[in-house]
C-alpha cells in the first residue's frame, strides 16, 4: 500500500509540474513578461525570485539583463530548475522566511502553485473563494534561509519578487533594511495578509505602490501611488476577484 501511495503521489506531482509548465511557458505570456521586466530592470541589476516555481519570472529577469538568484525548495520544481535554468542564474533550493532553520511545507500535488509554509493560510483557504478544489495532500521538509542572509551572500537586490502563498509577511520578517523595489502576490480572499505586508514595508521605509492584475504584465496605474491608495485598491476587490501582484518602490530609490 505504501508503494502504491508513493506512486500515486509521484504521478500527481508530475501532473502538477506539467500543468505549471503549460500555464507559465505560454509563448504569448512569455513575450509579455519579457517586455514588462525589460521596463522594470536595467542590465546588471540584481534580482531575487522568491518562490521561483518553474522559473518563468527568473528567465524574464535574466532576459532583461539582470543577475538573478532564484529560491525554490519545492520538489519536483527545484529539481526541474536545477536541470533547466541557465547556469548564470543562481539557484538556491531553499525557502525564505524569518529564520535560518528547517520547516515543513504543505504541498498540493495537483495545484503546486498554492503549496505553502503558512499553516494558517492552508487552514483559511478551505473556505476561501477559488480554493474549494485544492487539497494539500502531502508535506515536504525544506531548508529555510532569510532575506538578510541572501543579501549578505549576494548583495542588496534592486528588485525582489515574492510569491509564497500567504508567507509573504514571514519572508519580510527576515529583512532588516528597505529594498529598492519588490512585489508580492495579492489574493483578494486574503487581503489582510497583503495589508500587513504594506504595514511592514512602511516600517522599513517610504514606499509607493502599483498593482498588476493577474498575469497582464503591465501596471494598473499610470503613476505610483501612496500606501493609502494601495489599501483602498485592496479593500475594493471582491473576495472572488482574481489574484495579481502589488509592486512597491522605495521613494528614495
Amino acid at each position: 500500500m505504501q508503494a502504491e501511495r508513493e506512486e500515486i503521489m509521484g504521478l500527481r506531482a508530475y501532473l502538477g509540474l506539467m500543468r505549471s509548465l503549460v500555464i507559465y511557458y505560454n509563448p504569448v505570456r512569455r513575450v509579455a513578461s519579457n517586455r514588462f521586466h525589460a521596463r522594470l530592470l536595467r542590465r546588471g541589476d540584481l534580482a531575487f525570485d522568491i518562490g521561483a516555481h518553474v522559473g518563468s519570472r527568473s528567465r524574464a529577469m535574466r532576459a532583461a539583463g539582470a543577475r538573478v538568484v532564484a529560491c525554490e525548495p519545492q520538489e519536483p520544481f527545484a529539481g526541474f530548475l536545477a536541470r533547466s535554468l541557465p547556469r548564470d542564474i543562481v539557484l538556491r533550493r531553499e525557502a525564505v522566511g524569518p529564520s535560518e532553520t528547517m520547516a515543513r511545507m504543505a504541498v498540493s500535488s495537483l495545484h503546486p502553485t498554492v503549496s505553502s509554509l503558512s499553516t494558517s493560510f492552508t487552514g483559511e483557504a478551505a473556505s476561501a473563494p477559488g480554493f474549494g478544489h485544492v487539497r494539500w495532500d502531502r508535506s515536504q521538509q525544506v531548508r529555510m534561509t532569510t532575506m538578510d542572509r541572501l543579501i549578505a551572500d549576494h548583495g542588496l537586490p534592486d528588485y525582489v519578487k515574492i510569491d509564497v502563498e500567504g508567507f509573504e509577511l514571514d519572508v519580510l520578517a527576515g529583512l532588516s533594511q528597505p529594498l529598492p523595489m519588490l512585489s508580492v502576490e495579492y489574493l483578494p480572499g486574503f487581503r489582510d495578509r497583503t495589508l500587513a505586508v504594506i504595514d511592514r514595508l512602511e516600517a522599513l521605509g517610504e514606499y509607493r505602490f502599483n498593482p498588476v492584475l493577474g498575469e497582464r504584465a503591465d501596471f494598473l496605474w499610470p503613476e505610483w501611488q501612496d500606501a493609502a491608495s494601495a489599501r483602498a485598491f485592496l479593500a475594493g476587490l471582491a473576495p472572488d476577484a482574481g489574484s495579481g501582484d502589488l509592486y512597491a518602490r522605495l521613494v528614495s530609490a
